[in-house]
């Protein structure tokens, strides 16, 4: 009788710790369930908003000109054919491509300064949206398709004329703009504080997926990268600057 009963505790204590387990893991369900419901309630985050707003903005101004051009808001990218701006194998714009980079000069100044600090520092024009989201790096990407350069010794390759059209494109915004070469992802002073504006090429090594194309891969492309939220001792720099809030 004894031994029975013993074994009922076994049982007994067996089963309640089974319980106890299974409730512990119907606890953590929830606790994530909660997790990815918020997840979809808040949204994208809001620096991908804000770029998003950006692209919107300069591609709305753009067209207004008369100079259509794409953007990929999941990638930070507005696009401009290569068709647009360059002869084939050639490095410096097109007079239609230069017309076309000094209205995207022009946008550019018009918008980006809201989203970058100045150097010297000064605050941003009084239009731009009540908006803390900043602007890391703002790229100008050159871009190539498969075909083989030849016209050596001027141009060696791909990586060369997708690199030199990025420059070229870079210098001509900033003759229209020169603030974009002023503005910051953080103000003077603070840790990590580097100029936005920059240019790389990529030659044919980021091709757009899916192109339906080789011209498609051809084509300059302007990256948005959004900084991450100021620290306390960037915030501080900034407000003793007098441009915080």
């Amino acid at each position: 009788m004894a031994i029975g009963k013993s074994r009922g505790r076994e049982e007994e204590s067996y089963f309640v710790s089974m319980t106890d387990m299974m409730v512990g893991l119907l606890f953590v369900f929830l606790i994530m369930l909660m997790y990815f419901a918020l997840q979809v309630k808040v949204g994208p985050a809001p620096q991908v908003d804000t770029r998003s707003t950006i692209l919107t903005d300069l591609q709305r101004a753009l067209k207004a000109q008369g100079v259509e051009v794409s953007i990929d808001a999941e990638t930070g990218v507005l696009r401009l054919p290569d068709q647009l701006l360059f002869a084939s194998g050639k490095t410096t714009p097109k007079p239609d491509g230069v017309i076309a980079l000094h209205m995207l000069a022009k946008a550019l100044e018009n918008v980006i300064p809201c989203y970058a600090y100045n150097d010297p520092p000064a605050k941003p024009p009084a239009s731009c949206p009540q908006d803390t989201n900043k602007i890391e790096l703002l790229y100008v990407e050159g871009h190539t398709d498969r075909t083989p350069i030849s016209q050596p010794p001027t141009i060696n390759d791909n990586w060369d004329l997708s690199y030199l059209r990025a420059k070229n494109v870079r210098l001509e915004i900033s003759k229209v703009a020169p603030i974009l070469d002023q503005l910051r992802n953080a103000p003077i002073g603070a840790t990590g504080s580097a100029p936005i504006l920059t240019h790389v090429g990529h030659a044919d090594k980021r091709p757009i997926p899916n192109a339906q194309t080789m011209d498609q891969n051809r084509r300059i492309d302007l990256r948005i990268t959004m900084a991450k939220p100021l620290t306390a001792t960037q915030t501080q720099v900034e407000r003793s600057l007098g441009s915080g809030p």
